[in-house]
């Protein structure tokens, strides 16, 4: 997230959105005779500004375009600009094809598309990562079935098909998170991973260090920011804890968004979020403006855990090259048998509305992406595993833990939190009751975040799907 998730995806539209997307979409196939112009959670992203980021890569001036196709592919995860707009260059010098990275900065996703798609020159591939995002986006994707990138997948499972059975987005790339460690740090307090196999032997480790402290040198949990840069790790990656036991109390993962949740595990959820705010280097009031850099935190050997994703691997093992990833142990029974929260939300979607020249140039790119062994390796080295045949291999760390933990009978944790309403207002809800209630640790505020979080669902759900 991406960031990832993350930013990873990284994540869904509001009704003024979708009423936006109505009228636009009518105003351009009147202005675009043949087709023109044609979100995802982000949450899954873990950019470091909250500010908006904007970079593109254009076509090299030493080079003419071989053809009349173009690509502009506005990118989900801000963690991994840097990568794509250098392949984005290589590319362009070894085709001729124009190609234009823009990322979203952390959080902003939704509406860094709606605003894109409304201008003469919209983005060509992008990111749908869940299926309230293909209710909102889905006439814009086209059909991948058949496709040459479709054809390259090594697996189906993390396609996002509509109602009709339409291939509208494949997922690029797999994830997990849960809580990274730092095993050097954790015996310099005087403890071993192997006593944290449930939250009875996590707290018990994490409250002792935070006790010790001053004279350690380093904390328990890194920051735990309200900003838009960190916040999507708690009311979205921490947040599917509650949503995923809630699938495996009913024996039946989700397949489509519930009109509500019970919040029966609301509990276990603030058990796991108080461990992280008062065993940190950062006060819990301290939290709501942001400021803090949980990654360099962890890097730097202050904090022993780090809440976050598979895509901090390529970063954290500069420094810890020994980092490893537990799961959201969080007190629910039989968590000793629990493994990470593994998936995607990001998933790779074509302009159905740009024209047939776009459409290859831009397939054509996504090929090159995951065959070619030096662009894909490039790839893999920042979100870890890629599902293509002739991907480059993995070797993210943090995803051996997750397989290590399935080969030895833990259940997989769903990415469920890709199922939340009107993303962006539900989150923006749970962070306003998360900081007052970070600011006063009392029942009545903790109430208060069950309303967000339970109560705030169905009210989304509502909203989204108003007719």
């Amino acid at each position: 997230m991406s960031a990832r998730r993350t930013n990873i995806l990284e994540k869904v539209i509001n009704v003024k959105t979708q009423l936006f997307k109505k009228i636009a979409a009518a105003s351009m196939a009147t202005l675009m005779a043949g087709a023109v112009l044609a979100g995802c959670g982000n949450n899954a992203s873990s950019g470091s500004s909250s500010k908006a980021e904007s970079s593109g890569s254009q076509a090299s001036e030493s080079k003419a375009s071989t053809g009349t196709g173009k690509v502009y592919w506005l990118n989900f995860k801000p963690e991994i600009d840097e990568t794509l707009q250098a392949l984005a260059k290589t590319y362009t010098e070894k085709t001729g094809v124009e190609v234009k990275v823009t990322t979203a900065a952390s959080g902003t996703y939704s509406q860094t598309l709606t605003s894109e798609m409304d201008k003469s020159n919209p983005p060509t591939l992008f990111v749908i990562g869940n299926q309230q995002g293909v209710k909102d986006w889905g006439d814009y994707a086209l059909d991948l079935k058949d496709t040459a990138i479709a054809k390259e997948l090594n697996t189906d499972a993390y396609n996002l098909t509509d109602a009709n059975g339409k291939l509208v987005s494949i997922g690029y790339c797999y994830e997990c998170y849960g809580i990274i460690a730092n095993p050097t740090l954790i015996e310099k307090a005087g403890h071993k991973m192997d006593e944290i196999k449930n939250f009875a032997g996590l707290k018990a480790v994490a409250e002792d260090i935070h006790a010790k402290a001053d004279t350690l040198g380093f904390d328990a949990f890194s920051s735990s920011d309200m900003d838009d840069s960190s916040s999507w790790r708690f009311t979205g990656h921490m947040a599917n804890l509650e949503y995923f036991y809630e699938e495996k109390e009913a024996g039946k993962q989700w397949t489509e968004c519930p009109p509500t949740i019970t919040g029966k595990y609301m509990e276990n959820y603030k058990n796991l979020y108080d461990l992280c705010i008062n065993n940190s280097l950062t006060s819990p009031k301290d939290l709501a403006t942001g400021g803090h850099d949980a990654e360099n935190e962890f890097k730097t050997g202050k904090a022993a855990f780090f809440v976050n994703g598979s895509w901090e691997y390529a970063a954290v093992s500069e420094t810890v090259p020994n980092a490893v990833m537990i799961p959201y142990y969080c007190g629910v029974e039989g968590e000793e048998k629990a493994g990470l929260n593994c998936g995607t939300e990001n998933c790779w979607a074509v302009n159905a509305k740009v024209s047939e020249d776009d459409q290859k140039a831009t397939i054509d790119f996504m090929v090159w992406l995951v065959t070619d062994p030096d662009a894909s390796a490039k790839m893999v080295e920042q979100l870890g595993i890629m599902p293509y045949t002739k991907a480059a291999e993995s070797k993210n760390g943090f995803l051996k833990n997750a397989a290590d933990y399935t080969a030895n009978g833990c259940y997989v944790m769903d990415w469920a939190t890709n199922y939340q309403p009107n993303v962006d207002e539900y989150r923006a809800a749970l962070v306003s009751a998360l900081n007052a209630y970070n600011a006063n640790q009392t029942d009545e505020a903790w109430a208060a975040v069950k309303t967000a979080f339970v109560d705030g669902w169905a009210t989304q759900y509502a909203a989204a799907n108003a007719k």
